[in-house]
């Protein structure tokens, strides 16, 4: 929830979690957590909410019309867009190619990108066969790119969930052939919700869970927004809606229950449910319609997510340390569209009083845990006592 209480507010009912208080029920606290370094003894910045065009791939499936499945299209006026259009054609080179990424990266100070698939190349509408076809190919480029700048970028793949197992099949090729660190996945298939039984997806996150892998789950627009259509809302309230609705299902329908140890990264910094959390639980104790699966309040499963920091305010970044943790809070900047954070390193830096040892595992220290990066130039050196507060 959005708190209107004193940064340092010690009531209980508010469940803050402190900014260096990073211990877990199952892992140690952060103090004993390695931070990691680059060659030049600076902690790792790792960009874990980055995109990448295949350009191939966008050539072979021009037929198929994908807009025309595309919510964020579907639902957007004429300007919305005739805006996005054009944001595509200046903004190629980088979503397309590694130069421009790699110089915009040495300009943001990240020094590794998790690259993931551009959001309209999740390709959910084709016959399965045809969308594990596509899936591979999208996998395939991203491991060339990673391949090409080992140092720079790790991957995450796709997969055609509109197959439970085919999904399955090409997560294990992604991770097991190929290197990748993780899936990106959409909020949705085609309309349905992610815990639908007609889908069966629950081998495919019973198949993470077994890998540790990371699932990215991203949104592309709210997938029923008529009333969504002009002033890009769509992406402004759609994303981070489409977002809590996903996150809502796959609590409150028991996928996180029955997968404790599952790592699902939210994108946009959670979505509203990350800042508005206390109304599920509310619901949870007064009513027994919303207590049909789950034995526990819907808030602690929510706490088993992660979060990345594109929120566009640093206060709010703050907020989620504050509720999550810093263990949960991963650097993000949704590179390199117009929504982007620019300066994500900014952001965390006018984030006051936050300890060094907090912000360490923000900008990189998770992203490194969670994808396992090993690089010949990084060192791991113990990580400092959490800072005390400035007094300034």
């Amino acid at each position: 929830m959005f708190y209107t209480c004193l940064p340092h507010c010690t009531d209980p009912t508010h469940q803050h979690r402190p900014l260096s208080a990073l211990a877990t029920k199952t892992g140690p606290a952060a103090s004993a957590r390695p931070i990691v370094r680059n060659s030049r003894g600076k902690s790792l910045v790792v960009d874990l909410h980055c995109h990448y065009l295949n350009p191939k791939v966008n050539a072979k499936t021009a037929h198929l019309n994908a807009a025309q499945h595309d919510a964020t299209v579907i639902y957007a006026n004429a300007l919305t867009n005739e805006t996005n259009v054009k944001q595509m054609a200046s903004r190629a080179p980088k979503l397309a190619g590694v130069t421009e990424r790699l110089l915009d990266m040495d300009r943001m100070g990240v020094d590794i990108q998790a690259v993931s698939p551009a959001p309209y190349h999740f390709f959910y509408f084709t016959e399965p066969d045809y969308g594990a076809e596509l899936a591979r190919e999208v996998n395939e480029g991203i491991a060339a790119v990673v391949a090409g700048n080992p140092d720079r970028f790790v991957g995450l793949g796709s997969v055609p969930l509109q197959n439970a197992d085919l999904a399955v099949r090409e997560l294990d090729h992604a991770v097991k052939n190929l290197g990748l660190r993780g899936v990106e996945i959409c909020t949705n298939v085609n309309g349905k919700n992610l815990t639908d039984p007609s889908l069966g997806l629950e081998k495919f996150f019973a198949r993470c869970e077994e890998l540790g892998v990371l699932i990215f789950m991203h949104p592309l627009g709210f997938s029923d927004g008529e009333r969504l259509r002009n002033h890009y809302f769509n992406n402004v309230i759609g994303n981070p809606l489409e977002s809590t609705v996903a996150v809502s299902h796959l609590i409150f329908d028991g996928v996180m229950a029955r997968h404790p140890k599952l790592k699902v990264l939210v994108a946009h910094g959670g979505g509203f449910i990350a800042h508005y959390w206390a109304r599920m639980d509310h619901a949870w104790r007064a009513r027994p319609d919303t207590r049909t699966i789950i034995k526990r309040k819907p808030s602690s499963y929510l706490e088993k997510f992660y979060f990345d920091t594109i929120t566009h305010d640093p206060l709010m970044v703050r907020r989620l340390i504050e509720r999550f943790g810093a263990d949960h809070v991963i650097l993000g900047t949704d590179y390199p569209y117009d929504m982007a954070d620019d300066d994500p390193l900014g952001t965390i830096a006018e984030i006051k009083r936050l300890p060094k040892a907090d912000r360490e595992l923000v900008v990189g220290g998770n992203a490194v845990r969670l994808l396992k990066i090993k690089l010949p130039k990084v060192q791991a050196k113990a990580a400092p006592k959490p800072a005390k507060r400035s007094t300034k």
